[in-house]
């Protein structure tokens, strides 16, 4: 096995983290002596060991060792302490990086700690697939904003519900099971009151229905992502659904309403007010406040206005449209509401996968920026 296996297999373990480290990046670590891998571990949830010290923990010894890690060891102290200082600590002869540290606290200090203790370093090897594991970590380090990505369904015809506002169900569990993973990965659920109020929604992470390892998924739905309801004038019911799952509801609003939002204190919530844009909620202060509160990843799942000015105001990075073999007629609700004209106007998109999920098909695609 060579340096590009190593870290593949310090990818994987990483992999293991993706819906538990949040606010922290997924990181996997490997030890490797004299050919043989002597230690691993995997950063498992923030406030607990990062990767680095798990792998010399499973080691016991790791002096001469070659440690590959997916992102540059920390050189700061936070809720642990440096990584780099265990690594030196455990007397490696040797560190492999996949990726340099986006965030400004370390940004190469790692690095150069290393190399200042005599430890040799190298950096590249697999960058592109280690920067996969933490898209929303490295766009909120390097643009102050979280990645943004949009759910929808929708039938054959681009329809997602009847006139009537009908839409249970439109694609199949296995659909609906890996919508749950989406949520799990994800720091933060975006919705508008309207679609909250008309699905009775509850926007939480359900370890039965996550169709994964049962361990994973009780940690994932013990960290629930934060569910945000753009609300601008503080209409949810005080007995919605939200309201009484685990986690935490935050309302955002434009309009003063202190009677209501009284009321939806004392049911739980969390309400906070922004400038109105357009008479709405401002979407873009809204990820600009969800970024100071560390989230990473944030999922959309509203209805055709809301994901449709998500998508106008340039803020998506990715649309997971699921896409179910059936036809709801012209009749139906549209997609997204995108007030274009002409051809020149049509938003183009890259297709990233096309993917069977049960019945239904997956379609991940990216906007051209």
């Amino acid at each position: 096995m060579d340096d590009r296996d190593y870290m593949q297999l310090a990818i994987d373990l990483a992999q293991r983290g993706l819906y538990t480290t949040s606010p922290n990046p997924r990181v996997g670590c490997v030890l490797v002596r004299d050919g043989d891998m002597i230690g691993s571990g995997y950063h498992v949830r923030a406030g607990e060991g990062h990767a680095e010290v798990n792998a010399i923990a499973d080691a016991g010894d790791a002096a001469g060792a070659t440690a590959y890690v997916t992102l540059e060891p920390c050189s700061h102290t936070g809720k642990t302490p440096p990584c780099c200082a265990a690594l030196i600590a455990a007397k490696v002869a040797r560190v492999v990086v996949a990726m340099t540290d986006p965030n400004p606290l370390v940004a190469g200090r790692g690095i150069k700690r290393l190399q200042d203790a005599g430890i040799t370093v190298e950096t590249g090897v697999l960058e592109a697939e280690a920067k996969a594991l933490n898209p929303g970590f490295i766009k909120r380090m390097e643009k102050g904003v979280p990645w943004l990505r949009v759910k929808l369904a929708m039938s054959l015809d681009g329809r997602t519900a009847m006139a009537s506002g009908e839409s249970q169900w439109i694609t199949g569990a296995a659909a609906r099971s890996d919508v749950q993973r989406l949520r799990a990965r994800s720091c933060a659920v975006v919705s508008g009151v309207d679609t909250v109020i008309a699905d009775q929604a509850c926007l939480t992470v359900r370890a039965d229905e996550m169709g994964i390892d049962p361990d994973i998924a009780l940690l994932a739905a013990e960290q629930q992502p934060l569910r945000v309801v753009l609300d601008s004038r503080l209409r949810l019911p005080v007995d919605a659904n939200i309201l009484s799952q685990p986690g935490h509801t935050l309302l955002i609003a434009s309009a003063e309403n202190p009677k209501a939002q009284h009321a939806l204190e004392q049911a739980g919530a969390e309400v906070v007010y922004l400038p109105a844009a357009h008479g709405r909620v401002d979407i873009t202060k809204t990820l600009q406040l969800l970024s100071e509160r560390h989230c990473n990843e944030v999922m959309v799942e509203a209805g055709a206005t809301l994901a449709g000015a998500f998508i106008e105001a340039g803020l998506v990075d990715q649309l997971n449209v699921y896409m179910a073999p059936t036809l709801l007629g012209s009749e139906a609700r549209p997609l997204l509401q995108l007030p274009l004209s002409t051809m020149a106007q049509q938003q183009r998109l890259t297709i990233e996968s096309i993917t069977p999920v049960g019945e239904d098909w997956r379609i991940d695609a990216s906007p051209l920026k």
